[in-house]
């Protein structure tokens, strides 16, 4: 006979709400120590100090390893462990609509310092902008080139969004592929731009805004394109379906942000910003 004891312990090993209590974990603890050391070898290399990139470098490396172990956890739990219930993805939504909102404010903060400082230039930077002696970059060279890939990178993954919602799994991992292989160009030019741009961070107000507003557009974009890369590989290994696909829908919207973003980047930063 079932004793209340024995309903008592089988009740425990099932879950009576339809929310993921989810279990204990190192990544958290780990990946806060990760970037830790990544922002101390920035600031040391920033400084001159010759172990600075070594503790960078190994700082990024953990960084993107623990993501990769964390990453496949989520993974895990949401495909394999059904702990992805609806409430779940209602809230995995929410949460990263905060997150986007908190992107916003990010890039109207670095937009306000670069409007403050070009719309009235102060006496020290010439009165003009761009100031004395600062040569800008030519917005209708490599710019306008970055502008049309993070463009048609968008349109590619746009596709791949309603081709995987078709069931037509070959055109979404084609689109997928050309979206990261744009975004990947991109961010080589974004580079190749960097080193032949005649100015650097320290000059002037006009090196340190645009540094600051086109590096954290590239950061996302980095960011973005592991976002799109996870998601491509959880497709090849039949690890996303149409009824549960809150992870790469969240990625593909991150991407259209980070394009919108360069717009404005493109019109007041290298446009307006150069003329």
């Amino acid at each position: 006979m079932t004793t209340n004891l024995q309903i008592i312990n089988n009740k425990n090993k099932f879950q009576s709400h339809s929310y993921h209590l989810v279990d204990q974990s190192p990544w958290p603890f780990l990946i806060s120590w990760s970037l830790f050391f990544s922002a101390i070898g920035a600031v040391l290399s920033m400084h001159g100090f010759n172990n600075g990139v070594l503790l960078l470098n190994l700082g990024l490396i953990l960084t993107l390893s623990i993501m990769y172990f964390w990453l496949g956890d989520v993974n895990t739990e949401g495909s394999f462990l059904g702990h992805h219930t609806k409430e779940v993805k209602n809230g995995l939504m929410i949460g990263f609509i905060l997150f986007i909102v908190s992107e916003v404010f990010a890039f109207i903060s670095v937009f306000w310092a670069y409007f403050h400082s070009s719309i009235v230039p102060t006496v020290e930077i010439g009165g003009v902008w761009p100031p004395l002696g600062v040569t800008p970059l030519d917005p209708f060279a490599i710019p306008l080139l970055n502008t049309f890939l993070l463009l048609s990178s968008g349109a590619f993954i746009t596709y791949a969004h309603h081709a995987f919602i078709a069931g037509k799994r070959k055109h979404t991992i084609n689109s997928l592929f050309m979206t990261i292989v744009l975004a990947v160009v991109f961010t080589l030019f974004q580079y190749i731009e960097y080193s032949d741009s005649q100015f650097s961070i320290a000059d002037s107000v006009f090196g340190t805004t645009f540094y600051a507003s086109t590096g954290l557009h590239g950061f996302h974009v980095i960011v973005g394109t592991i976002f799109i890369v996870v998601g491509f590989i959880r497709i090849i290994n039949y690890n996303v379906n149409k009824q549960g696909h809150v992870g790469f829908e969240t990625g593909i919207l991150y991407w259209h942000f980070v394009d919108v973003v360069w717009l404005f980047l493109f019109v007041a930063v290298y446009f307006w910003g150069s003329n």
